[in-house]
């Protein structure tokens, strides 16, 4: 995924939009944490603890987002990797935690196809999170041009796909909000 932004001109571009989108991630999440506490006035269907809780764990993967725009992956790979790690594993609890609390606010708020979406989209996600994780430390070099059959060639290609699913879930994730949010 970082791959696409670590050469000038594209790591600035690559940072700028990573920083927009975590910013509209910040937005969004704070949007759904304030439409739930609403909700949560007349049916009691989460503790409110909950819902901050998941609201923090989400804020907590923005920061990361921008810790990875910051810190390009070959300038200093370990912090980048960190960024990477909070995103992501932060975001997955975040999709995870959301999915819940969508299917405690069944049939009034929400409908169960737009549950079970969610948490095949979360279920995927925590999934793809796993190999990734466990792919990208097998990685014994940090570079950005790979050609198959080099070492770590597969643990990179692996990784980079589950990253990309991971991300993609996400975005997927956000976008069954809209009709929450109408």
């Amino acid at each position: 995924f970082s791959d696409t932004g670590t050469k000038p001109p594209e790591s600035g571009i690559f940072g700028f939009m990573i920083n927009i989108s975590a910013l509209l991630g910040v937005i969004t999440m704070y949007i759904r944490y304030l439409l739930i506490e609403k909700q949560n006035e007349s049916s009691h269907f989460v503790r409110s603890s909950c819902n901050m809780f998941s609201l923090c764990i989400g804020l907590m993967g923005c920061i990361g987002m921008g810790i990875v725009a910051t810190f390009q992956e070959l300038s200093v790979p370990s912090v980048h990797d960190i960024g990477a790690l909070v995103a992501f594993g932060s975001g997955v609890v975040y999709i995870t935690l959301q999915s819940i609390i969508s299917y405690k606010s069944c049939p009034q708020w929400n409908t169960y196809f737009v549950c079970h979406i969610r948490m095949a989209i979360s279920v995927i996600s925590c999934i793809a999170f796993i190999p990734m994780i466990v792919f990208a430390s097998q990685i014994s070099m940090t570079k950005i041009d790979w050609t198959p059959g080099e070492k770590d060639y597969t643990y990179h290609f692996v990784s980079a796909i589950c990253e990309w699913t991971v991300a993609f879930g996400f975005i997927f994730f956000f976008l069954t909000f809209i009709r929450d949010f109408q």
